[in-house]
Protein backbone atom coordinates (compact mmCIF):
# COMPACT_ATOMS: atom_id res chain seq x y z
CA UNK A 1 0.00 0.00 0.00
CA UNK A 2 1.05 3.49 -1.04
CA UNK A 3 1.46 6.33 1.42
CA UNK A 4 -1.74 8.58 1.37
CA UNK A 5 -0.97 11.98 -0.48
CA UNK A 6 -1.41 14.72 1.03
CA UNK A 7 -4.37 12.92 3.32
CA UNK A 8 -6.02 11.41 0.39
CA UNK A 9 -5.33 6.93 0.17
CA UNK A 10 -5.25 5.55 -3.19
CA UNK A 11 -8.17 3.61 -4.24
CA UNK A 12 -8.20 -0.33 -4.85
CA UNK A 13 -11.14 -2.10 -6.12
CA UNK A 14 -12.21 -5.68 -5.30
CA UNK A 15 -10.90 -8.38 -7.73
CA UNK A 16 -14.11 -9.30 -9.99
CA UNK A 17 -15.64 -12.95 -10.04
CA UNK A 18 -13.52 -15.52 -11.95
CA UNK A 19 -16.68 -16.36 -13.89
CA UNK A 20 -17.05 -12.56 -15.72
CA UNK A 21 -13.21 -12.36 -16.08
CA UNK A 22 -13.05 -16.21 -17.40
CA UNK A 23 -15.81 -15.24 -19.72
CA UNK A 24 -13.81 -11.99 -20.94
CA UNK A 25 -10.46 -13.94 -21.85
CA UNK A 26 -12.31 -15.82 -23.82
CA UNK A 27 -14.24 -13.02 -25.83
CA UNK A 28 -11.27 -11.53 -26.20
CA UNK A 29 -9.85 -14.42 -28.32
CA UNK A 30 -12.91 -13.81 -30.94
CA UNK A 31 -12.71 -12.35 -33.69
CA UNK A 32 -14.13 -8.94 -34.72
CA UNK A 33 -17.94 -9.86 -34.71
CA UNK A 34 -18.19 -12.73 -32.80
CA UNK A 35 -16.05 -10.78 -30.15
CA UNK A 36 -18.70 -8.06 -30.11
CA UNK A 37 -21.64 -10.36 -29.58
CA UNK A 38 -19.32 -12.63 -26.89
CA UNK A 39 -18.64 -8.98 -24.92
CA UNK A 40 -22.53 -8.57 -24.97
CA UNK A 41 -23.04 -11.64 -23.39
CA UNK A 42 -20.53 -11.00 -20.62
CA UNK A 43 -22.05 -7.62 -19.96
CA UNK A 44 -25.52 -9.13 -20.15
CA UNK A 45 -23.98 -12.08 -17.62
CA UNK A 46 -22.37 -9.39 -15.22
CA UNK A 47 -23.74 -5.80 -15.77
CA UNK A 48 -21.55 -4.75 -13.00
CA UNK A 49 -18.55 -5.68 -14.49
CA UNK A 50 -16.10 -2.49 -15.42
CA UNK A 51 -13.71 -4.30 -17.71
CA UNK A 52 -16.78 -6.25 -20.07
CA UNK A 53 -18.09 -2.30 -20.60
CA UNK A 54 -14.96 -0.71 -21.16
CA UNK A 55 -13.82 -4.10 -23.72
CA UNK A 56 -17.23 -3.45 -25.22
CA UNK A 57 -16.82 0.36 -25.87
CA UNK A 58 -13.23 -0.19 -27.09
CA UNK A 59 -14.55 -3.37 -30.06
CA UNK A 60 -17.12 -0.26 -31.25
CA UNK A 61 -14.51 1.97 -31.57
CA UNK A 62 -12.42 -0.18 -33.56
CA UNK A 63 -15.57 -0.85 -35.86
CA UNK A 64 -15.89 2.91 -36.35
CA UNK A 65 -19.39 2.76 -34.27
CA UNK A 66 -18.10 5.67 -31.88
CA UNK A 67 -21.77 6.29 -30.98
CA UNK A 68 -22.43 2.72 -29.33
CA UNK A 69 -18.61 3.23 -28.16
CA UNK A 70 -20.09 6.39 -26.22
CA UNK A 71 -22.83 4.39 -24.63
CA UNK A 72 -20.91 1.27 -23.59
CA UNK A 73 -18.18 3.54 -22.41
CA UNK A 74 -20.65 5.69 -20.19
CA UNK A 75 -22.13 2.57 -18.98
CA UNK A 76 -18.75 1.40 -17.28
CA UNK A 77 -17.71 5.10 -16.13
CA UNK A 78 -20.85 5.53 -14.36
CA UNK A 79 -21.30 1.86 -12.81
CA UNK A 80 -17.22 2.48 -12.07
CA UNK A 81 -18.02 5.95 -9.88
CA UNK A 82 -20.35 3.97 -8.18
CA UNK A 83 -17.36 1.15 -7.61
CA UNK A 84 -14.89 3.59 -6.48
CA UNK A 85 -16.88 5.59 -4.47
CA UNK A 86 -18.00 1.95 -2.60
CA UNK A 87 -14.55 1.42 -2.48
CA UNK A 88 -13.81 4.63 -0.53
CA UNK A 89 -13.17 7.24 -3.48
CA UNK A 90 -14.28 10.50 -2.30
CA UNK A 91 -14.10 12.48 -5.12
CA UNK A 92 -10.33 12.68 -4.98
CA UNK A 93 -7.30 10.92 -4.96
CA UNK A 94 -5.57 8.28 -7.35
CA UNK A 95 -7.09 5.25 -8.48
CA UNK A 96 -4.08 3.79 -10.05
CA UNK A 97 -3.88 1.74 -13.39
CA UNK A 98 -1.05 -0.93 -11.34
CA UNK A 99 -3.76 -2.43 -9.35
CA UNK A 100 -5.22 -4.62 -12.07
CA UNK A 101 -9.31 -4.56 -11.03
CA UNK A 102 -9.15 -0.96 -11.41
CA UNK A 103 -8.52 -1.39 -15.16
CA UNK A 104 -12.06 -1.81 -16.50
CA UNK A 105 -12.86 1.63 -14.74
CA UNK A 106 -9.86 3.55 -16.24
CA UNK A 107 -10.21 1.96 -19.61
CA UNK A 108 -14.29 2.82 -19.49
CA UNK A 109 -13.16 6.76 -18.55
CA UNK A 110 -10.57 6.40 -21.47
CA UNK A 111 -12.98 4.82 -23.87
CA UNK A 112 -15.29 7.63 -22.64
CA UNK A 113 -12.83 9.80 -23.75
CA UNK A 114 -12.05 8.52 -27.31
CA UNK A 115 -16.04 8.48 -28.43
CA UNK A 116 -16.35 11.94 -27.29
CA UNK A 117 -13.52 12.81 -29.62
CA UNK A 118 -15.16 10.97 -32.13
CA UNK A 119 -18.23 12.55 -32.31
CA UNK A 120 -17.13 15.85 -31.77
CA UNK A 121 -17.88 16.39 -28.11
CA UNK A 122 -14.96 18.10 -26.98
CA UNK A 123 -16.05 19.07 -23.23
CA UNK A 124 -16.59 15.90 -22.30
CA UNK A 125 -13.13 14.43 -24.15
CA UNK A 126 -11.38 17.26 -22.30
CA UNK A 127 -12.82 16.20 -18.91
CA UNK A 128 -12.41 12.40 -18.93
CA UNK A 129 -8.24 13.39 -20.60
CA UNK A 130 -7.88 15.85 -16.90
CA UNK A 131 -10.27 13.14 -14.84
CA UNK A 132 -7.49 10.40 -15.98
CA UNK A 133 -4.70 12.26 -15.31
CA UNK A 134 -5.89 12.24 -11.57
CA UNK A 135 -6.93 9.33 -11.21
CA UNK A 136 -3.66 7.83 -12.46
CA UNK A 137 -0.58 10.41 -11.94
CA UNK A 138 1.36 7.77 -13.54
CA UNK A 139 -0.73 8.31 -16.68
CA UNK A 140 -0.52 4.50 -17.78
CA UNK A 141 -3.24 4.78 -21.02
CA UNK A 142 -0.97 7.37 -22.34
CA UNK A 143 -3.35 10.33 -21.89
Amino acid sequence: MSLPLHGVNETLLDPEPESATSALDQALTLADDPRAAALRAVVADHPAFLDGWARLAETALDADDPVAAYAFARTGYHRGLDKIRRAGWGGQGPVPWRHEPNRGFLRSVNALLRAADAIGEDPERDRCREFLRELDPDNALGV
